[in-house]
């Protein structure tokens, strides 16, 4: 069996729970902060995400909400999950995304996701910070 690596960015937000999910989980509010798509929280819905340099075909595999939510990323011979975990705290949400699934000889979709997650969570921040 080969390893495959992950990606984990974690987070405190002063935010509910409820506010984060729907910032995880509204299609407009996603492409505020991360990427132009056609999600929904249905389990089984297939959908893309897109940007300048091209498209994500996702899955949703899992939507607890308002405690985790995961789905299927694929992208140009990556094959992999993201997956988002709110835990209520006393000032808000712990958050924690995982992207896992990077194989061996990925190494740079796996050096891209240790970049970019990191910024697309701080998007995510910023923009839960201007909702009222």
């Amino acid at each position: 069996m080969t390893d495959t690596r992950s990606v984990t960015v974690e987070r405190e937000l002063p935010h509910p729970p409820e506010k984060v999910w729907r910032a995880l989980t509204t299609p407009h509010f996603i492409e505020e902060w991360l990427m132009k798509n056609d999600f929904s929280a249905e389990v089984g819905h297939s959908f893309q995400m897109s940007g300048e340099w091209g498209a994500v075909d996702c899955e949703v595999l899992d939507a607890e909400e308002p405690r985790s939510l995961c789905y299927s990323w694929n992208a140009f011979g990556l094959e992999s999950t993201v997956t988002w975990t709110l835990t209520p705290t006393p000032s808000g949400t712990h958050l924690k995304m995982e992207q896992a699934g990077f194989q061996e000889g990925q190494t740079q979709f796996y050096q891209g996701a240790k970049a970019s997650w990191p910024s697309h969570v701080g998007n995510l921040a910023a923009f839960l910070d201007r909702q009222s």
